[in-house]
């Protein structure tokens, strides 16, 4: 999903964090130590444009304990230009990539590159978790049997010249502020705040914040392309990567062989429709949680007004929040941040209620572990690169962003329309707004001459609502929608029917049925 601020983060659901056993976003915790420091053998760099793959297992070792079974894990690094308007300057960022490839591969069609969304999330990371099967959450043996599975960390991003900029205690800061400040005193509080953040990404990056840009990336693709041997490009994009890869088909039309995007961002939106647009879509979702709990009180302890519950916890929290053994506060914001990271997934929602409950009876572990989950907050306190280059991609494609005060106006309509989540969301583009960077807006139009792209939207999807499906498909031309009738951000690969769909898309080319809806279970 294009990130519009800095509460509500991508998420690709359902792929397995095999160490614990239970199912998380795609955004797991970083386990290569430093930000964006990469071990020594996970590839090498060539030329422009060329990978020299060298073994790397320590990479699943690292994240999950193990490579999966009959996976082998290859990775590298390709150098593009910073800067694609002017390539020739000897200017270049490092974008490194896994490819991971099954012994049982026969017939091999290609390279199956993927972008789990963010803008910040680790596709290195998310193809390792892919790579364990269908089992797990992962990919079906049919794809992982005719394509190499790519995974690459955006520019910025991850093991790509991070982004670091923003310190953990201004982190800490941002999470635990109060997402919905009503008086004017705790707003400009959260103005100055943002104001420092910028300052110190500026300070640290200057002329290269427009680098960041989605459109560069979407460059950065093709060089992978031909770096991994295609003619043709195959691309799975979740949530942001749906506009990644969006740009990518407008830019290189002819190169594209078959992308799936899922959990669609709509590039027409400006961005304070956007922002809005998000605002709806968790606010929706929350609501089908609350009727969740109504309906089954026995696996919901918050019930029946569990909509109460949580609004009660995040007042009281913000005069009295509840302290854990180490002393961390259990603020209205770190709350908020727990309520959000809970709805991207259906399993999330028992979760939450669970936190909560525990919360009123003084114990904010569960609060801490979603909101921690969602920040990629570790349990030292530092943080990986996540939300630092989530900002410098949003604030580099956005030029439109609202004033000071018209964001605090929009912050009090909104806040009558979606009570939880307006003034929150309204709230979030303070950041781009006070951003200092240059801006370099990714484009808006028709793929033309590009072959049928899917796009699949989940009808109870929060962060990318599903009003957003039909109208990226119809800006690209040659868009064709998939819809999931389920809850949670993004679709594939969660039921047989939409498996099925996407795999014979991807592997033969059969576009899915006109108009196909699968049902949720």
């Amino acid at each position: 999903m294009q990130r519009r601020s800095r509460l509500v983060v991508a998420v690709l659901a359902t792929i397995l964090a095999v160490s614990t056993g239970c199912t998380v976003p795609s955004f797991a915790p970083n386990g290569s130590g430093e930000a964006g420091r990469a071990p020594s053998s996970t590839g090498s760099q060539g030329p422009t444009g060329t990978a020299d793959w060298r073994p790397c297992p320590e990479i699943p070792q690292q994240l999950v304990g193990q490579g999966a079974p009959g996976m082998t894990y290859e990775c590298a690094e390709v150098s593009v230009p910073r800067d694609w308007n002017d390539a020739n300057n000897g200017e270049t960022y490092a974008i490194s990539m896994i490819r991971i490839r099954s012994s049982k591969q026969q017939g091999r069609t290609g390279s199956l590159l993927i972008n789990p969304g963010g803008p910040g999330g680790s596709g290195v990371e998310t193809a390792v978790y892919l790579s364990f099967g269908e089992q797990f959450g992962g990919l079906p043996a049919e794809v992982t049997n005719k394509f190499d599975i790519i995974g690459f960390d955006p520019r910025g991003v991850g093991r790509s010249d991070p982004v670091k900029c923003i310190s953990p205690a201004d982190q800490d800061a941002s999470f635990a502020a109060p997402p919905d400040p009503v008086g004017l005193q705790q707003f400009n509080e959260l103005v100055e705040l943002n104001k420092r953040i910028a300052t110190s990404c500026a300070a640290k990056y200057g002329d290269q914040l427009p680098h960041f840009s989605t459109e560069q990336a979407a460059r950065d693709v093709d060089s992978l392309r031909a770096a991994v041997g295609d003619d043709k490009l195959t691309y799975l994009g979740f949530s942001y990567g749906t506009l990644l890869g969006a740009t990518y088909a407008q830019l290189f039309p002819q190169n594209v062989r078959a992308m799936v995007l899922d959990g669609a961002v709509d590039p027409k939106q400006n961005f304070v429709e956007g922002s809005e647009t998000q605002a709806k879509g968790f606010e929706r979702a929350f609501t089908n949680f609350t009727n969740w709990c109504k309906a089954t009180p026995d696996k919901c302890p918050i019930a029946p007004d569990a909509r109460k519950a949580v609004t009660d916890a995040i007042t009281a929290a913000a005069t009295k929040p509840v302290a854990g053994p180490d002393g961390r506060q259990a603020t209205s914001g770190w709350i908020f941040v727990a309520v959000i990271s809970s709805l991207y997934t259906e399993s999330g929602w028992a979760k939450l209620a669970g936190a909560i409950s525990q919360l009123k009876g003084g114990n904010p572990r569960s609060v801490f572990a979603l909101a921690d989950q969602y920040a990629e907050r570790k349990p030292d306190g530092t943080y990986s690169n996540l939300f630092d280059a989530n900002l410098a991609v949003n604030c580099a494609d956005t030029e439109d962003a609202p004033s000071l005060d018209e964001v605090r106006r929009l912050q009090g309509e909104w806040r009558t329309k979606y009570p939880l989540f307006g003034g929150a969301l309204a709230v979030g583009m303070l950041p781009c707004a006070v951003w200092e960077g240059k801006r370099d807006p990714y484009p808006v139009g028709a793929a033309t001459n590009a072959p049928p792209i899917v796009v699949v939207g989940t009808t109870g999807d929060p962060a990318t609502p599903y009003e957003n499906t039909a109208d990226l498909a119809s800006m690209l031309g040659v868009g064709h929608v998939l819809t999931w009738e389920g809850e949670g951000h993004t679709a594939y690969p969660s039921t047989p029917c939409i498996v099925n769909a996407v795999d014979a898309y991807l592997i033969d080319l059969k576009v899915p049925q006109e108009g196909l809806r699968c049902p949720a279970k």
